[in-house]
């Protein structure tokens, strides 16, 4: 018997007045018309307190345009889940803010996309996003919740992000994840205009470590790179379906963000099975638990307990198996096309993600107006 997960992850959408092209958003993005419902997600939260999980992040796409946001925190908050909003905070206004949290809300992840407004305008193809977000902060803040900035960094933003830093703590934040861009997605389609070469990580890294050490007791920050210059994988997620368990906006049960990326796996959908079967009893979810499924050289390896034999998604992409060893290790046979991806990184112009106007703001909706 698993384990129960520790957290949910809750797509409530992919709509977004954003573009962003590292978003890990599967690249057939998902209609408003297909969406759980309020009384879906209730359901769907309940069965995750009851399953054991402890905490909810309410992401996207941009979970605020949903105009029952307020009523999907407060199923939480009765259900018992400690609730985490993950958004880009363009649409975070006073009175929504006030909703939010009075239904209980806990904590608030703010994403930026650049130090400077001109780079936040050209990454995240939106005009004027940066004030948004800075006022967002700032509601925040004086409701009383603590606050992450979440720094999604690449090829593009990395010589602003001392400045970054510097904005974490302009804004108040608490807390502040550099996050090098992860392969799946979008990101996948953008990989040579965003990866880094090894100097620009190695001089990243350098930033963030004197910045911990320089910050310690005014801001904590969370460091996450990019697997494209490691020599060992990941433990993805933990594990594949150990420690997190993802919804998709219209309903699919996962056992990682980036599942949906991979094929021949049948993963089942809220709409016909519960959270716990899902969990406990599905195909899908008991692929890759454990080691037996493991290939050489992971099946015996001294890490195989560690790592977990690393990312299936990022091996499905970048080897067209998703039962391959990692690339990301350097015992793995396909261990090379990581270098590769390197030296033909440095491509200009991004591919953006997104839907057309219609699709972002259905006739109903007026949260994106002036988006």
């Amino acid at each position: 018997m698993a384990d129960a997960p520790l957290a949910l992850l809750a797509e409530l959408t992919h709509r977004c007045p954003l573009r962003c092209p590292y978003c890990s958003n599967p690249v057939e993005l998902a209609r408003a018309g297909t969406e759980l419902s309020t009384g879906e997600w209730e359901r769907v939260l309940g069965e995750a307190a009851e399953l054991g999980c402890l905490q909810v992040h309410l992401s996207g796409g941009e979970p605020t345009v949903r105009r029952d946001l307020p009523e999907i925190v407060a199923a939480a908050r009765g259900a018992g889940l400690y609730a985490n909003l993950i958004t880009a905070g363009v649409l975070l206004d006073a009175p929504l803010m006030a909703r939010l949290v009075e239904a209980g809300l806990d904590h608030v992840q703010l994403s930026i996309q650049d130090a400077e407004e001109a780079g936040a305008e050209r990454i995240g193809g939106m005009r004027g996003a940066m004030p948004r977000k800075a006022e967002a902060a700032r509601l925040v803040r004086e409701a009383g919740l603590p606050l992450t900035l979440n720094a999604v960094v690449h090829r593009q933003n990395l010589p602003n992000l001392s400045r970054m830093i510097e904005r974490a703590l302009e804004w108040g934040a608490a807390r502040l994840e550099v996050a090098h861009v992860q392969y799946y997605g979008w990101a996948l389609l953008n990989r040579d205009a965003l990866l880094p070469d090894r100097a620009m990580l190695d001089e990243a890294t350098r930033v963030v470590t004197e910045a911990q050490q320089r910050l310690q007791g005014r801001l904590v920050i969370d460091y996450v790179v990019p697997d494209y210059h490691a020599k060992r994988p990941k433990a993805c997620m933990g594990g594949w379906a150990r420690r997190f368990l993802g919804v998709s906006p219209a309903g699919r049960i996962l056992p990682c963000h980036a599942a949906e990326s991979l094929t021949g796996l049948d993963f089942p959908n809220v709409r016909e099975v519960s959270l716990r079967a899902a969990w406990e009893d599905s195909p899908a979810f008991n692929a890759f638990r454990g080691t037996g499924w493991m290939p050489a050289p992971c099946r015996g390896c001294e890490h195989a307990e560690q790592d977990w034999g690393g990312c299936r998604c990022q091996a499905f992409a970048l080897t067209g198996d998703m039962r391959a060893t990692d690339p990301a290790c350097a015992l793995s046979p396909h261990h090379a096309v990581l270098a590769e991806a390197v030296a033909s990184a440095g491509a200009p112009d991004f591919r953006y993600r997104g839907f057309t106007r219609e699709d972002i703001l259905p006739s109903h909706d007026v949260r994106l107006s002036n988006a």
